[in-house]
């Protein structure tokens, strides 16, 4: 399985060595120097986990995957640092981290760590903080989506299409209310910009088999089977 990896990691030579590994074990890896550039790329990327520095300036790991927790978004962690007291590991562990991994660590091992963390998680999501329709789970505040208890990637306003279809499975919604719920706009535009999306939607929902679950009411809008 090829991940989506944000790694936050100050030193710059190690970050890229260790992302040049990943990167050959066939991973796609983005790299940022400290804790307010990783704060601030998650809440517009999607990643499948986040591989971080335990101290860095400005902003240290322990406030980083704190403020993640905090704001409800259960994006798998792996803390990498050199301190090694088990202390320290107790630490991260406790402000939210998943694993904690002490530098040097082979790039193997820290991938089959990271795919651990993440099989834990495909349905370990809170109940309050799902919407289910079908074999569709939506975590909107984890900016999150599984199918059949597969990931899917998706970008921001897909997602929040996907829950908001979710949230009302069965019933068909117009494309003046999408376009209200989703976009925030109190008018339809003139461009076909719900059915683009719809149409990225199905792609990415049935990637991996699996038949469509978004019905078309021609002339009326779209309804997610239930």
């Amino acid at each position: 399985m090829s991940l989506h990896l944000l790694l936050v990691e100050d030193d710059a030579t190690y970050a890229h060595g260790l992302a040049a590994d990943l990167m050959g074990l066939g991973h796609r890896v983005e790299h940022v120097i400290d804790g307010r550039f990783a704060l601030a790329v998650i809440d517009r990327e999607q990643y499948d986990a986040v591989i971080l520095d335990r101290m860095m300036p400005r902003l240290d790991g322990l406030s980083v995957v704190e403020t993640l927790r905090a704001r409800g978004i259960t994006l798998p962690v792996v803390m990498l640092t050199a301190l090694s007291m088990a202390t320290d590991k107790v630490d991260g562990l406790e402000a939210g981290a998943d694993d904690y991994v002490v530098k040097p660590v082979e790039p193997q091992e820290l991938v089959a760590r990271i795919q651990a963390v993440i099989r834990g998680r495909r349905w370990t999501v809170s109940e309050t903080d799902t919407i289910r329709a079908g074999n569709i789970v939506v975590s909107p505040t984890s900016f999150r989506a599984w199918r059949s208890g597969q990931p899917i990637t998706l970008a921001n306003l897909e997602l929040k299409l996907l829950a908001e279809l979710a949230r009302h499975a069965g019933e068909v919604l117009t494309r003046a209310m999408l376009i209200e719920r989703v976009w925030g706009y109190d008018f339809e535009p003139e461009t076909n910009i719900v059915d683009v999306y719809i149409r990225r939607l199905r792609i990415k929902l049935t990637e991996n088999g699996g038949e469509d679950p978004i019905e078309t009411v021609r002339g009326i809008g779209y309804s997610l089977k239930p």
